[in-house]
């Protein structure tokens, strides 16, 4: 969608819900300073800010996940107090996490209404809760069986399940906290679409989002939060991709360049004939044939859309999927036969796309998620030495520049964006020779993009060999010494860092917009 498709609305009248001086402390932090909030009717309004800045602690508020320390929840012109989410969607408000929250074991259809069953005088009516999954998975164009089981599907259709059940909740305000972070670019369109069509039935949007020039596109109003703060507000027409990074970082941010002056080393990975099956149809090549060279010092970044095979030939390499054919050289040695822990021992270092299911472990702390995939190294006789462990995980916190009270925080104390860097971390940690990285920004805002391509670049000028799948076409403008895209399982078209964006996105076959 066009940034002109849809025209801003501005917002009128009284607000249907309001942050009143709201202050949040969890011991001695304050992620909320005061902050004064309004959500209009039929509007989207949406809130930037740099991963800790507070905004998901303001919308577990606004949606009753979390209470607030002080301060007032103002609805359609009362103060209210919301015991837990359920009280809260039967206000009417409902938030889409960041996080999934589905249950993988699950049918979609159970998913959709786990919790608001639809009954009848035999008990839970199934079929009455098949036909409106088929309509509302119709509505946002996925088109799956409602009793396929959640665990099946790839990421960004999980994601636009969690979508899909706040739809049905009929809600008239409802919460979008990095809604698009996992769809490919025809999956954002319809949901645009889905969200116009709300707005103009009278439903307000909160939006929450670090991919900025797309959440320009649906904005009404914008609202900037910094360190707790809100620090910037202002109409859609009134304000551009300069202002929303001025004032949520106080500069201007870029992704960095190519790191240069010195020479490419030997060839430290040799991927060569690689073929992958897609497991659901295993006569259908998701990689197909596929090779690439990338020398010591070199940054190749990948780009395709969804679907174009970038994160299975990553896996496939670093040995979390098998290869129908092919073969995986480091240097001289052919690694294709080993496992992914012999992998990892060998120098190949993987960070997934999906960091909560494959990247951290929940119930451990940030020293603890850093120190896992290299815990052997602490090993002195027949006991792990905590002094060796608390002194390698507080480098790495410092390396990739992590925003935690200490090694000792729970994971799920952090930010998305900041957990994504504990994943970074803990594989940059084991000291790779050749690091892939799997949509390494997902959920990360301007700011910590900035510092871990800027940490990339840095481990390249050591001899790193580096190798980054993205969808976003200005990360592969950023530190990439070649971009390699692919399509179809195959590559498409190879450039260097000179090449322009139209390029880039008419070889992988996604329309360039006027």
């Amino acid at each position: 969608m066009s940034e002109q498709s849809r025209p801003a609305r501005q917002p009128e009248g009284a607000p249907v819900l309001s942050a009143r001086d709201v202050v949040k402390t969890y011991g001695a932090t304050r992620a909320l300073k005061g902050v004064n909030f309004d959500v209009h009717r039929g509007t989207v309004t949406t809130l930037f800010g740099e991963n800790g800045a507070g905004k998901s602690t303001l919308m577990k508020i606004l949606s009753g996940v979390e209470q607030p320390t002080s301060g007032t929840i103002i609805l359609d012109g009362e103060e209210v107090t919301f015991a837990d989410t359920n009280d809260a969607r039967d206000h009417g408000i409902s938030i889409i996490h960041q996080e999934l929250s589905l249950a993988p074991n699950l049918s979609v259809r159970d998913n959709l209404f786990m919790g608001s069953e639809l009954r009848n005088g035999l008990g839970v009516d199934y079929k009455e809760e098949e036909r409106r999954s088929r309509d509302v998975l119709a509505e946002l164009g996925l088109e799956i069986n409602p009793l396929t089981q959640v665990s099946e599907l790839r990421l960004g259709q999980q994601q636009l399940v969690e979508i899909a059940r706040a739809l049905l909740a009929d809600s008239r305000i409802l919460i979008m906290d990095e809604p698009t972070s996992a769809l490919s670019a025809a999956e954002v369109e319809i949901l645009f679409g889905v969200i116009n069509d709300l707005t103009s039935r009278g439903v307000s949007i909160v939006y929450i989002s670090h991919h900025l020039e797309e959440a320009l596109q649906v904005t009404d109003y914008a609202v900037v939060l910094r360190d707790g703060s809100i620090t910037a507000n202002g109409l859609a027409k009134d304000i551009d991709l300069e202002w929303i990074v001025r004032n949520m970082v106080g500069e201007n941010f870029d992704l960095g360049s190519p790191p240069t002056g010195y020479e490419f080393g030997q060839v430290a990975l040799d991927i060569d004939e690689i073929s992958v099956a897609d497991p659901k149809e295993p006569g259908r090549l998701l990689v197909d044939h596929m090779s690439l060279q990338v020398r010591e010092g070199e940054i190749v970044c990948i780009y395709g859309l969804m679907g174009a095979g970038r994160t299975e030939l990553l896996e496939a390499v670093a040995g979390r999927i098998p290869m129908v054919s092919g073969s995986v050289r480091m240097r001289e040695d052919e690694i294709s036969k080993l496992s992914l822990r012999e992998r990892l021992a060998s120098g190949l270092g993987l960070v997934p796309e999906d960091r909560q299911r494959d990247g951290l472990v929940q119930t451990m702390t940030v020293g603890q998620n850093i120190s896992l995939a290299s815990l052997g190294t602490f090993v002195r006789g027949l006991f792990v030495s905590r002094d060796l462990e608390r002194s390698h995980t507080e480098d790495a916190i410092r390396d990739v520049r992590v925003k935690t009270a200490g090694g000792n925080a729970l994971i799920g104390s952090l930010s998305g964006g900041n957990q994504q860097k504990v994943v970074i971390g803990k594989i940059v940690s084991t000291g790779p020779k050749v690091l892939l990285l799997d949509e390494p920004s997902r959920g990360i805002d301007v700011g910590a993009k900035a510092e871990v391509f800027r940490l990339i670049a840095e481990r390249a000028r050591e001899g790193l060999a580096v190798v980054y799948s993205t969808s976003e076409v200005g990360e592969c403008l950023s530190i990439a010494h070649r971009i390699i895209v692919m399509r179809r399982g195959k590559i498409a078209a190879e450039f260097g860092p000179s090449v322009s964006k139209e390029e880039i996105m008419a070889s992988s076959g996604e329309a360039v917009l006027a």
